[in-house]
């Protein structure tokens, strides 16, 4: 393959991402520690949303047709701006709900584990729920349980501004490292509540999401700030 690196992208953490050249285009070169287990999910993923009509980043095949190869995966470049108004903001809601419809029955990311799936279980990627205190465990949990029973689906689970590409035709969704299935809610907890919750599925939701940011995130400054919006036990029953 004809690439070039060209400059580094803000990518979180847990990766490398580089804006590089791929035979004269533009395209993101991340390179991460994932297992191919579960980088074939996401490329998976990736390839049948665009086949679907969403727009999303594409996987760019090596020069042997490989999708990725020792954690790196080259991807399609999307121009675009963040969402800024009410109106962009419902745009993101729409196309957050056909995502959602898309991947109804869709499976588990390896390794990862859902929401109510960690009303049980203790671990999942990065959620260790034994490395938190036990007065918040109980607290997630019991956001968690207000979801149980619902269908799940694939969620992007990092909707922030960053995460977004609109033009005036079009939103695009970008960086997928985090996306899992889940129940849909918690991809829909948008500013000015763009996706038209009434007052209970927005309280439900929003717990359940501040719940979720916490134990993925814990321990720091972010995922401590988050936890303290989870309310007690006692008033989420």
């Amino acid at each position: 393959m004809d690439a070039t690196r060209i400059e580094p992208l803000s990518g979180g953490a847990a990766n490398d991402v580089w804006r590089v050249r791929v035979a004269g285009r533009l395209a993101v070169g991340r390179l991460g520690v994932r297992s191919d287990a579960d980088l074939a999910w996401e490329t998976r993923l990736l390839r049948y949303l665009d086949r679907e009509g969403l727009a999303v980043p594409v996987p760019i095949p090596t020069a042997g047709g490989r999708l990725f190869a020792d954690g790196l995966v080259v991807m399609t470049y999307l121009e675009g701006g963040p969402p800024e108004t009410p109106a962009d903001w419902g745009r993101v809601a729409g196309t957050l709900r056909e995502l959602h419809r898309l991947t109804r029955g869709w499976p588990q990311r390896p390794g990862w584990r859902s929401s109510t799936d960690l009303l049980h279980a203790t671990t999942g990627t990065r959620i260790d729920l034994g490395a938190m205190p036990a007065e918040g465990v109980a607290r997630c949990r019991a956001a968690w349980a207000r979801l149980a029973g619902r269908e799940t689906c694939v969620v992007h689970g990092d909707l922030n501004p960053g995460n977004v590409r609109m033009t005036a035709n079009r939103v695009a969704l970008i960086d997928w490292d985090e996306s899992h299935v889940d129940v849909a809610d918690l991809d829909l907890v948008l500013p000015g509540n763009a996706a038209g919750f009434d007052d209970e599925a927005y309280d439900i939701a929003a717990q359940a999401s501040a719940a979720w940011e916490a134990a993925v995130c814990w321990d720091d400054a972010y995922s401590a700030k988050r936890l303290a919006e989870v309310r007690a036990v006692d008033s989420l029953l």
